[in-house]
């Protein structure tokens, strides 16, 4: 049996013995609970007569009872802010839910929700916020980080629900605006898209993020008047490999997930690739790096990384001078630099 099942079964034999010793229990029922407490311990494998067995399973400080009043708060809370968001602004009312207590508990799960985000492990990022956003549905964050989660597991379609909730709660939120909009993009719904930036573009003009990914999106529009449906599977952005045909094949599909993009018009986070997909020099080079797994190693250097998971979270591109700061970076820049020359594209140098 897994050790969760074990640890339940433990905190159930320890809430019966308690409720023995506190009176709970009556004198003349006593000999039934203990009775109860054998045959469970016997039926699951747990003897919670042995100290080691308790010392391994124990949830203390935490017991049944607590474990199951937090359950009910949190169910509370949630059946609350959603009868309310009915009658009145979702703001007041998650404000009137949540106690001093609770928003500092949701602050906790936030700042774990981050590191588990730089970790990568995206699945505990969202449960973290999840638990946030239960505490307390009032802070447009938890919604706007879950979104970024959600957005960097490749599940777009969550992160434009989570974005639209954040906004909701929060209308002048900007960085929610920046999370639809990364959504739809990755989603194709490139008119979305353009939307959403310009939207957030409304409240804080001079925001660079928000103002390449508005001219990227109309840049996919203009481009294709005809755009495709969205992927209902909300894994649009996440393409396999591939092998290189005239637009970049698998390439383009790794630069994509740098923030959404893909061929013509660059991607959300401000990395304009058109210049790169439509240099037949640049994507030569890309496509022999594909095939002797010279892309692949690539992926695995830190910087890149590093750079990879600020744009998916909204962090922005990093400055040329981080970038130049790695030597596989430098090598990389000044084979493009090569092969830009060599074909004669006096493109400038991106942002």
């Amino acid at each position: 049996m897994a050790e969760r099942k074990e640890r339940l079964v433990l905190s159930i034999l320890e809430f019966l013995e308690a409720s023995i010793a506190d009176g709970t229990v009556s004198a003349e029922d006593k000999d039934g609970i203990e009775v109860a407490v054998q045959c469970i311990g016997e039926a699951f494998g747990v003897d919670a007569s042995d100290e080691a067995t308790r010392k391994r399973l124990s949830i203390k400080p935490a017991t049944l009872p607590s474990i199951f009043d937090v359950y009910m708060k949190t169910r509370q809370k949630v059946q609350t802010s959603q009868d309310s968001s009915t009658t009145s602004p979702a703001p007041q009312a998650a404000q009137r839910g949540s106690s001093a207590e609770d928003k500092a508990a949701a602050e906790a799960h936030k700042q774990a929700g981050n590191a588990k985000m730089s970790a990568k492990d995206y699945p505990a990022a969202i449960a973290e916020y999840t638990h946030a956003i239960a505490l307390d549905p009032s802070n447009p964050v938890y919604y706007s980080n879950r979104a970024a989660a959600y957005s960097s597991s490749g599940d777009h379609n969550m992160a434009v629900a989570d974005a639209e909730k954040a906004i909701e709660v929060d209308p002048k939120f900007v960085k929610a605006y920046h999370r639809l909009g990364h959504a739809h993009y990755c989603l194709k719904s490139y008119k979305e898209a353009a939307s959403a930036f310009g939207k957030g573009l409304e409240l804080e003009p001079n925001n660079a993020n928000l103002k390449s990914g508005r001219d990227n999106a109309l840049a996919r529009v203009a481009s294709n008047p005809s755009t495709p449906e969205p992927d209902p599977s909300g894994l649009s952005s996440r393409g396999a490999g591939g092998s290189g045909g005239g637009g970049g094949g698998g390439f383009a599909d790794v630069l994509s997930s740098l923030g959404g993009g893909g061929a013509a018009g660059g991607g959300p986070g401000g990395f304009d690739l058109a210049s790169l997909m439509q240099n037949p020099a640049l994507m030569s080079m890309a496509q022999q790096m594909m095939a002797n797994g010279g892309l692949e190693n690539m992926m695995r250097n830190p910087a890149i990384n590093n750079m990879m998971n600020r744009l998916q979270t909204g962090g922005g591109m990093p400055s040329m001078a981080e970038l130049m700061s790695d030597p596989t970076m430098r090598q990389m820049a000044e084979s493009f630099r090569n092969a830009q020359g060599g074909s004669g594209a006096g493109q400038g140098t991106g942002q």
